[in-house]
């Protein structure tokens, strides 16, 4: 399986040129390609072969007047971005004919020197670990890294990332076997929810921590202050910084504490099954700010890696069954209820329910009877889960690259 490691990179003021540098040559690549895939789309003729592009659009260019800035850059750079253009074609054409589940994808856009968000790719041809415990990159140096932990196993691709308040980052791909933890006996329904972030089908609830709401005086004072600043100012790019600082330290504290809850749920449960919620329609009602503050996709996203890592069962129930409309003790259907409704009583059997607790219940009934039939909308529900080489979901996607040139090494050098 493949998995994802992320470092904090500190570079100095010559190696951040030279990833300025680096992004931009990325970016004007992947736009000209993109650009001459449509114009032909235009005109009615055939699809640009990538082989052709990077003949006219990389070997060439670097050759011409206006492009001759290409050559400052690795090579590696230039044709991985001309590969992740393909994957996002791919992707997109494979949303259009069926063969890519889940939500419809669009065609690939242009980037711009404004995105929040710059970044390139590498395979091991353009980066080595080396023993003092920096990472070489071509043409950029050796960059000093916050190791907060070791690698499993060498790298196979690389990618230098800076995020919209000028922080670096760098995210190693690693092909690893499944970690199989011991097997338990127990598992566990969930039903996510604000009030409660999550209740489980034994009766325990985890408190959302709201981490936005606890920072949003904060963010109204930063964000007042922003918008008192000239437009096209210093000063206004120093407040933008601020508050894109204060949104990552939100979003930093929301990612840690899903991964320690996460990861505490799947040690716990042998199998675990949530309710597909419909997140995007949730986020556009009066309670968006709350929905995105939670965090349901991230957290979800989180348990099926992990369960897939770990050896575990996961299953999705479907968002049309009527956990909260059910009796988890009889059966019987109550029909629909209001949000303000939190408990009610049972008018065939008369249990009283919490209505957080029932819906636990239900899904985790639901839960197995999906694994029991099969149909399980889960990557390791199959008695060989652990045992191959399972695809494991990533938390972002990235196209895979070829193992092929300088070695790595596996861990970290002097640790």
């Amino acid at each position: 399986m493949q998995l994802r490691y992320n470092y904090r990179a500190y570079p100095d003021a010559t190696q951040r040129s030279a990833l300025a540098r680096a992004f931009g040559c990325a970016r004007v690549v992947w736009n000209d390609c993109l650009r001459d895939r449509k114009e032909a789309h235009a005109a009615g003729l055939p699809y640009v072969k990538s082989a052709e592009l990077s003949r006219l659009r990389i070997t060439q260019a670097k050759h011409t007047e206006e492009r001759a800035w290409l050559a400052d850059v690795s090579a590696v750079v230039l044709q991985q971005s001309l590969r992740d253009l393909d994957t996002a074609y791919k992707n997109f054409f494979d949303s259009l004919t069926g063969k890519r589940q889940g939500r419809k994808v669009g065609p690939p856009r242009y980037k711009s020197k404004k995105d929040t968000r710059q970044s390139i790719r590498l395979n091991t041809n353009a980066f080595s670990l080396k023993d003092n415990g920096t990472v070489y990159v071509a043409k950029v140096g050796n960059l000093k890294v916050k190791w907060s932990r070791r690698l499993p196993a060498a790298p196979t691709s690389l990618t230098v990332t800076k995020d919209s308040c000028g922080r670096y980052f760098l995210s190693f791909v690693v092909d690893t076997d499944p970690d199989i933890l011991p097997e338990r006996e127990a598992d566990a329904g969930l039903d996510l929810g604000l009030s409660a972030f999550a209740v489980l089908s034994d009766g325990r609830k985890i408190d959302s921590p709201r981490f936005l709401r606890r920072a949003e005086k904060k963010l109204k004072r930063l964000q007042r202050e922003l918008s008192r600043k000239a437009k096209g100012s210093k000063n206004r790019a120093k407040a933008r910084i601020k508050v894109a600082r204060q949104h990552a330290k939100v979003a930093g504290r929301r990612r840690d504490w899903h991964h320690k809850v996460s990861t505490q749920i799947i040690r716990d449960n042998h199998a675990v099954y949530v309710e597909d919620l419909a997140v995007s329609g949730l986020g556009r009602t009066r309670l968006a700010k709350s929905v995105h503050d939670a965090g349901w996709s991230a957290f979800v996203g989180m348990l099926e890696y992990k369960a897939v890592k770990h050896g575990r069962t996961f299953a999705k129930v479907n968002r049309a069954f009527p956990s909260s409309q059910v009796c988890s003790a009889c059966g019987f259907r109550d029909g629909p209820k209001p949000l303000h409704v939190r408990e009610w009583t049972c008018g065939e059997c008369g249990t009283v329910h919490d209505r957080d607790h029932n819906a636990a219940r239900n899904v985790l009934f639901e839960g197995r009877r999906i694994v029991a039939a099969g149909r399980a909308e889960t990557l390791n529900a199959s008695w060989s889960a652990g045992k191959t080489r399972t695809k494991v979901p990533a938390q972002r996607s990235e196209a895979g690259s070829p193992r092929t040139g300088q070695p790595t090494q596996a861990g970290i050098p002097g640790l």
